[in-house]
């Protein structure tokens, strides 16, 4: 991986049609005609478009999410590597009213483990045990994916360019020190009105949630851009994703053995 190179016009073609589809709540074509659908630099750099376009209008970046951290989902779109996306101020549905958060064009749903940082991940050795040391807590979180893309007609490419499909994220109050609990042994329901709609365990988010954050600090850091103190990592989901409607009540907990760790729980709102 290299640092990312945003001046093409492809490139800024790409980030464009995502913008207006944002923009407009319409989802638009993919954007794989433009810049192929598996060319990993160009896809980051429409990303690093994208993201830099929300910054200069008053976002702030507050993390990282992981994507593609299931074999059965890259199995789907022919890849062999998970891809990360930008988080921002205002997708935090803890912190931000609804009227000033995104738009949803395309919502689903899915359970992970959120790890909070209080240290740099910048090092050259970054693996599942350096990791862990630079974790000041972790917490059930919820991820409500989206796409600007219609249909989710998504390659490799398509995904990563629109910032790895994200949308808005929940956290819960349960702040658990890894002390408390191995990753990788966790277990995890999702309901959705009452109804159990999805199920996983830690050892599906690539082995285990530790590798998946190794794998985005090697990554974050090999694009020039590492982890930071303070910083909020989604590590991938735990278990399938859920169509996300109005009116839609989610809570998910997770488990070590027969101990509750955590739970978090979000509305969708009616529509108006």
């Amino acid at each position: 991986m290299t640092a990312i190179v945003t001046d093409s016009p492809a490139v800024r073609a790409a980030a464009e049609r995502l913008a207006v589809a944002a923009r407009l709540g319409t989802p638009s074509a993919p954007v794989r005609d433009l810049i192929g659908p598996d060319d990993v630099t160009l896809a980051y750099a429409v990303q690093r478009l994208g993201v830099d376009e929300r910054v200069a209008a008053g976002a702030r970046i507050v993390g990282r999410k992981i994507g593609l951290t299931s074999p059965a989902v890259q199995q789907q779109l022919g890849v062999d590597q998970p891809d990360f996306g930008v988080l921002l101020g205002d997708m935090d549905v803890t912190e931000t009213a609804a009227a000033q958060r995104p738009r949803l064009l395309q919502p689903k749903v899915e359970a992970e483990l959120a790890f909070v940082l209080d240290a740099d991940l910048d090092a050259d050795l970054l693996d599942a045990t350096s990791v862990r040391d630079a974790v000041d807590y972790a917490v059930a979180a919820i991820e409500i994916v989206d796409s600007r893309i219609a249909g989710w007609d998504i390659s490799f490419a398509d995904t990563v360019a629109d910032n790895a499909s994200s949308g808005w994220f929940v956290l819960g109050s349960e702040r658990l020190s890894l002390t408390e609990f191995e990753p990788r042994e966790i277990a995890m329901n999702m309901a959705i009105n009452g109804e159990i709609v999805s199920t996983g365990t830690g050892s599906a988010c690539l082995g285990d949630p530790l590798e998946a954050l190794a794998w985005l600090a090697r990554a974050a850091r090999d694009f020039g851009e590492p982890l930071r103190a303070g910083e909020i990592v989604l590590s991938g989901a735990l278990g399938p994703m859920a169509p996300l409607r109005p009116g839609a009540r989610v809570r998910s907990e997770l488990f070590s053995g027969a101990r509750t760790l955590g739970a978090v729980e979000f509305a969708l709102e009616e529509e108006q």
